[in-house]
């Protein structure tokens, strides 16, 4: 563990090359948190709303998916700039997962805070920053990430338990054709966040799994990185030469026992599988 923050609900964790520093979110206490691993130093700022993702933006601004759309944050000031609203008039949802295209474009999803089934949606922040709704009747949208070669895009809905594969068309951001790739066994946890590596592995964390997973880009399952909180909730590979992978988890909704038990719950952890991911890529709105 490199942070034992015990977040409520810690997610979406981003390297930023260009600084040399881990940013990640936690979600329901409105924080965007910034890890330094020179110094093991931690920052955060409070957007006053529930921050589902953030990314890295070309003005070294970050994007964020906040409440019901997205925001720009300065994370020097502080300051918020609303950018567009997704799901105007739907109080009950808030932002979730989300992750930039290769092309610059911001997609995240939404849910219901009651989890409602069907009730959350994917969309995509577009360059001119207009918003499309790209896949509907989502309950937990969650992980997401791109093929090398861009033609495929894989998806998860945690509630049905498995991870998606679908046609991606990169120059009109469109998808089609979604199937299932992996299925979780309910017993092992939810499929949570995901980020592939160099080699088109998927790391899938496991919410209520103690665990990250590997697999192979057939769907085959290769490896498993145990940790010693229940919540997984996502990971990202960073560090200089990005064979860093960074673990985020949770600790809302554990009871005292449980906490006693997972002391480090909520924290920030970090290993070296073995494997190297890919540097994020930048909102260019």
């Amino acid at each position: 563990m490199v942070a034992d923050r015990h977040n409520e609900i810690g997610e979406g964790p981003v390297w930023l090359e260009g600084e040399q520093r881990l940013v990640w979110v936690d979600i329901t206490r409105h924080l965007i948190q910034w890890f330094d691993p020179a110094t093991s130093g931690v920052g955060q700022i409070d957007v006053g709303a529930d921050v589902g993702a953030v990314a890295p933006t070309t003005s070294r601004k970050l994007i964020a998916a906040v409440g019901n759309g997205f925001q720009l944050i300065d994370p020097k000031s502080g300051r918020t700039d609303a950018v567009a609203v997704a799901e105007p008039g739907q109080p009950d949802n808030r932002m979730n997962d989300g992750k930039c295209d290769r092309r610059g474009r911001f997609w995240a999803g939404s849910m219901a805070h009651a989890e409602t089934p069907g009730a959350g949606a994917l969309y995509r922040l577009n360059l001119d920053c207009t918003v499309d709704r790209v896949i509907a009747g989502v309950t937990v949208s969650n992980g997401l990430d791109w093929a090398e070669d861009d033609r495929l895009m894989y998806y998860i809905d945690s509630r049905a338990y498995r991870i998606d594969v679908l046609d991606f068309e990169p120059s009109a951001g469109s998808v089609g054709n979604r199937r299932p790739l992996i299925r979780i066994d309910k017993n092992d946890g939810a499929p949570d966040g995901m980020t592939l590596d160099s080699d088109g592995g998927l790391w899938v964390a496991l919410w209520g799994g103690w665990s990250v997973r590997r697999y192979r880009p057939d769907g085959a399952f290769d490896l498993e990185v145990k940790v010693p909180v229940s919540k997984v909730s996502s990971c990202a590979f960073g560090g200089p030469d990005m064979s860093d992978l960074y673990i985020t988890t949770a600790a809302r909704g554990l009871s005292p026992e449980q906490l006693e038990n997972e002391p480090h719950a909520g924290g920030l952890f970090r290993c070296r599988p073995g494997h190297v991911g890919r540097q994020p890529y930048m909102f260019r709105g």
